[in-house]
């Protein structure tokens, strides 16, 4: 058998847009159908291009700060949240805000504002300067220790080892979070988990099915931008568990054909911040050179939807 006729693609499922992301894209679209444009974005509601992109020629305006953003207008907080020092700074500018923060991060925040009352310190898992991490951080500041990967460990200090808790952005790769988590634990044996796990459902199952995928794989591409926390992570899955080689792409036109020299089996699956369209384009794109046929490992079914803000509800029913 040739390899010409052994070409394929295995699909990974699930992938793709998550609940909290779904509902922050449609938060943008429904403020947007409510009030008309523009409607300003604090941050990227997502971490992808496409999106971005699509929003802002429906008349999204991107904004890193609430001060750019003009006094009694309408501002959507992204889905990654905000400190409440973001939410002091638009209430002063009398901003009509709409926060998009999933539901996910929400509890996250919470559990550190808890933690924080009863005085723990509070050892944050994450990545520094990401958004996510700079929300959470925001509500206890005071309280909270960002722990940046498991070589961070050493330089982690508390002043009760009685009380101490790790929580974790919930982007993260589920075995790096982990190796952290031992490592503290070595250092702080009495440390607490998290009431509930902090890593989304979402994030979990998208590596799980690479993880499932990539030992059959001699190239996986995920489909994802480079500034999305959950789609590096997607990559570096597949090379740990078993593929060749692994690149994340925005577009199909990003792949480099010298990617699939020697390549038989091409995994694909996508950052939960990705719109579906994109993934068919890549899949389009390999079918045109020799990869007809497509498998899909699924590991999970996801069925967990979130509601949107309260001022947008009856802006979706009326359509």
């Amino acid at each position: 058998m040739t390899v010409a006729q052994t070409k394929r693609v295995l699909l990974a499922e699930p992938r793709g847009y998550c609940a909290g992301v779904d509902r922050a894209v449609e938060t943008v679209e429904r403020a947007l159908d409510k009030h008309g444009a523009p409607v300003y974005v604090r941050k990227e509601i997502v971490h992808n291009r496409h999106v971005v992109d699509t929003l802002t020629e429906r008349g999204a305006i991107f904004v890193d700060e609430t001060d750019e953003v003009p006094e009694g207008a309408v501002v959507v907080f992204s889905a990654h949240g905000v400190s409440p020092m973001v939410h002091e700074s638009a209430a002063a500018r009398s901003l009509h805000t709409i926060d998009a923060t999933c539901p996910l991060v929400t509890k996250v925040h919470q559990e550190a504002k808890r933690f924080a009352r009863d005085d723990f310190d509070i050892l944050l898992i994450g990545h520094e300067g990401h958004e996510e991490v700079e929300g959470t951080a925001g509500e206890a500041p005071e309280h909270v220790q960002l722990v940046d990967g498991p070589d961070a460990v050493e330089s982690v200090s508390v002043r009760d080892e009685s009380k101490v808790i790790w929580l974790s952005q919930t982007t993260l790769s589920v075995d790096e979070t982990m190796e952290t988590v031992n490592r503290l634990r070595e250092k702080f044996p009495e440390m607490q988990d998290p009431p509930s796990d902090d890593i989304c459902y979402a994030t979990q199952n998208r590596q799980v099915a690479v993880k499932a995928m990539a030992p059959q794989c001699d190239l996986v591409i995920v489909v994802g931008s480079q500034n999305s926390s959950n789609s590096q992570r997607l990559v570096e899955v597949a090379l740990q568990a078993g593929a060749r080689s692994s690149y994340l792409v925005d577009y199909a036109r990003d792949i480099d054909e010298s990617w699939l020299e020697d390549v038989s089996t091409v995994g694909v699956t996508s950052g939960a911040s990705v719109p579906e369209v994109l993934v068919r384009g890549v899949i389009d794109w390999l079918d045109e050179r020799g990869y007809g046929t497509v498998e899909t490992v699924n590991t999970a079914n996801e069925t967990l939807t979130f509601a949107l803000p309260r001022e947008l509800r009856a802006a979706r029913t009326d359509r």
